[in-house]
């Protein structure tokens, strides 16, 4: 069974709540990632994700803080959990990024692309 640890990115990017949205997002196009976790004082609080800062450029908020658009209280899965289990939780939440944790502290990140490389592994695309 493969398990969330196997596959997760263990290099998580972190925020605080207070830090601009603009500042996240050059941060997250530099790293080249679709989310980051939002921290304060060692305490994750939230996610924040390629589509909340959509969602701020598309209404006007680009100029507020990680807080004003966050996704607060995002579910987590364990690092020991099946990926079907990762899978199973984001489809029917319907989101692409899931943080990883190990009790309080967070260990990772689990993205949709990560699970399809585990379900696509030995296939080559058409015509190569």
């Amino acid at each position: 069974m493969t398990t969330v640890g196997d596959i997760m990115t263990r290099d998580v990017l972190g925020v605080e709540p207070a830090t601009t949205l603009l500042e996240a997002a050059t941060r997250m196009h530099g790293r080249k990632v679709g989310a980051v976790v939002v921290m304060d004082n060692n305490r994750l609080v939230g996610i924040l994700t390629e589509r909340d800062v959509l969602r701020a450029v598309a209404t006007g908020g680009i100029d507020g803080a990680v807080a004003d658009v966050m996704t607060a209280s995002p579910d987590t899965v364990e690092a020991d959990e099946s990926a079907g289990h990762a899978a199973a939780l984001m489809i029917h939440g319907g989101f692409r990024h899931l943080p990883v944790v190990e009790g309080d502290e967070v260990v990772g990140m689990i993205s949709i692309r990560d699970l399809v490389r585990v379900t696509v592994d030995d296939q080559a695309p058409r015509g190569a």
